[in-house]
């Protein structure tokens, strides 16, 4: 799946409605960094791992300024996550690192596996505790 490019107010609100998980970049043409990091979210968003699960979109603040203003974009670029139509995350810059971290943590297999991670370090501990707690035997 190529990147999604929004070219309306409207197509952006059907987008991040329709879309479990949607990572947006907002970009501009003439930005230096936008144009560096760009290579990477094509390779991100056909990666096996996030392919088919979240949708990557992308929009020109300079082609949508009313969206821009919206979202509050003060620098490019930058990238927000919306999950089920709520924006949950947004990160300004262009830093590969940091933006693979929370594609990886939006991505619902890895969200589902971080969710049940302290579930199951509380079922543990209550079993632990379960087990110091019985009373000693007297002998």
């Amino acid at each position: 799946m190529a990147i999604f490019n929004i070219t309306s107010h409207e197509q952006f609100k059907e987008t991040i409605q329709k879309n479990p998980v949607v990572i947006l970049d907002a970009f501009a043409t003439w930005c230096g960094p936008c144009r560096a990091i760009a290579p990477q979210m094509a390779n991100w968003s056909e990666n096996p791992e996030f392919k088919d699960k979240t949708l990557f979109a992308k929009f020109d603040v300079d082609q949508l300024p009313d969206l821009a203003q919206e979202l509050g974009i003060r620098a490019m670029p930058t990238f927000f996550f919306f999950e089920n139509g709520e924006k949950v995350d947004e990160f300004v810059g262009a830093n590969p690192a940091r933006v693979l971290n929370l594609i990886k943590k939006y991505n619902p297999e890895e969200a589902a596996v971080s969710a049940a991670a302290p579930a199951a370090d509380n079922e543990s501990k209550n079993e632990s505790e379960t087990e110091n707690t019985e009373e000693p035997k007297s002998a």
